[in-house]
């Protein structure tokens, strides 16, 4: 049902609504520690759209169904709209913790995979369900990341320090 290139444009815009939710946070944050995070996770939401186009680049896909394509698209825009999953329900102004900011990246990033994995059931063909897996193995290595910064946060001081 679904092809590896509706899947690629789907996170394109996951990540690019994430890169916005991100570069918005910082203009309400004041610590830099904490704008320095906001920063940096914006940064890497635009490398992971960026990797994802190239990915999409690379691909020769074949719809042999226009009405299917244009059928994922709309169902993709009902779902996706311009929501970024709970980034929406953040207020990054009342976050004064490094480690309190990390945490809540990392549900974003697990909430990204949890919608990726709900598309593998509605994926028919093999390859595009292998690119689907590595798209959620970024992912996970994004939540990799953040957990190494979780554990690095002790040497980050708070807000109020």
């Amino acid at each position: 049902m679904f092809s590896i290139q509706e899947i690629l444009d789907l996170a394109i815009r996951i990540e690019n609504n994430g890169e916005s939710v991100y570069r918005r946070a910082v203009d309400e944050i004041s610590e830099t520690a904490l704008a320095s995070v906001l920063q940096w996770m914006a940064d890497e939401e635009a490398e992971h759209a960026r990797w994802f186009s190239e990915l999409k680049h690379r691909l020769r896909t074949h719809s042999t169904n226009p009405f299917m394509l244009e059928m994922s698209r709309k169902v993709f825009d009902d779902i996706l709209g311009e929501k970024s999953f709970s980034h929406q329900d953040v207020d990054f102004s009342k976050i004064d913790r490094v480690s309190d900011l990390v945490a809540v990246f990392i549900e974003f990033e697990k909430d990204t995979i949890l919608f990726y994995e709900t598309l593998k059931p509605f994926i028919e063909d093999n390859d595009t369900l292998s690119h689907l897996e590595r798209i959620i193995a970024e992912e996970n290595k994004h939540i990799a990341t953040l957990h190494q910064f979780f554990a690095d946060e002790a040497k980050v001081p708070a807000v109020d320090d």
